[in-house]
């Protein structure tokens, strides 16, 4: 069973980002609240994928507060990779 990561995003609408990493790769990425049509976007643009490559990717992209939901998701993914 994959380990669900939760992860609290700071400067963005969503108050939560959960996921899991199994074989380094990117599943169940979940958003709770903010955007819901980009969250579901971005979350099935993503299953499946190599989580350095999201995390490569989405990391730096702004939308307020300097920062985004991609973005935060992007930290969440290199946090759980330390």
């Amino acid at each position: 069973m994959d380990k669900i990561i939760k992860y609290i995003p700071d400067g963005v609408c969503s108050k939560r980002i959960s996921f899991s990493i199994n074989d380094g790769k990117l599943n169940n990425v979940k958003f709770v609240q903010g955007c819901p049509g980009n969250a579901q976007g971005i979350a099935k643009l993503v299953e499946g994928m190599d989580a350095t490559d999201v995390a490569k990717r989405l990391k730096g992209i702004k939308c307020q507060n300097g920062t985004s939901c991609p973005d935060q998701l992007a930290i969440a993914i290199e946090s759980s990779l330390k």
